[in-house]
C-alpha cells in the first residue's frame, strides 16, 4: 500500500531532519542508521511527519518531548495514531527521558517490535 503525503510537508521534513533533537540524533546515529531493517527519518505520511519510519516493518517510532504531555498534545497524538493506524502501521512512542536514561532498553524494545512485525 502506498502512503499518501502532503507535498508541503516534504520541505518541513527536511528542516526537521536538519534540526533534530538530541534524542532523535542519538537514536538515529547510535542505532537506527545502521540497523538491519531500513528506517527513514522525518518521513511525511498523510498530514503528518513521523520521526522514524520503516516501510518493511510497517513501524513508526515517535520520540516525544514535553509538548506531547499537554491535554492538547495528548489529544493530537491520539488522533494522529488512529489516522496512521488506518494505513496498517504500528506506532510506538518513547519519551526524551527514556532515550536519555534507558537507551539500551529502548533499542532492545525497538528490535523486539521490528522482529514481531516482520
Amino acid at each position: 500500500m502506498s502512503l499518501d503525503y502532503k507535498k508541503t510537508n516534504i520541505k518541513l521534513a527536511k528542516t526537521l531532519r536538519k534540526n533534530s533533537t538530541p534524542q532523535e540524533k542519538r537514536l538515529w546515529y547510535d542505532f537506527l542508521r545502521k540497523y538491519d531493517v531500513r528506517f527513514q527519518r522525518q518521513k511525511a505520511i498523510d498530514n503528518y511527519i513521523a520521526d522514524f519510519y520503516s516501510h518493511k516493518a510497517k513501524l513508526i517510532i515517535e520520540i516525544d518531548g514535553s509538548q506531547h504531555y499537554t491535554e492538547e498534545g495528548k489529544n493530537g497524538d491520539e488522533f494522529r495514531t488512529e489516522r496512521l493506524e488506518e494505513y496498517g502501521l504500528k506506532i510506538i512512542r518513547f519519551t526524551n527521558y527514556q532515550i536519555d536514561t534507558n537507551f539500551y532498553g529502548v533499542c532492545k524494545y525497538i528490535d523486539k517490535i521490528v522482529k514481531e512485525e516482520l
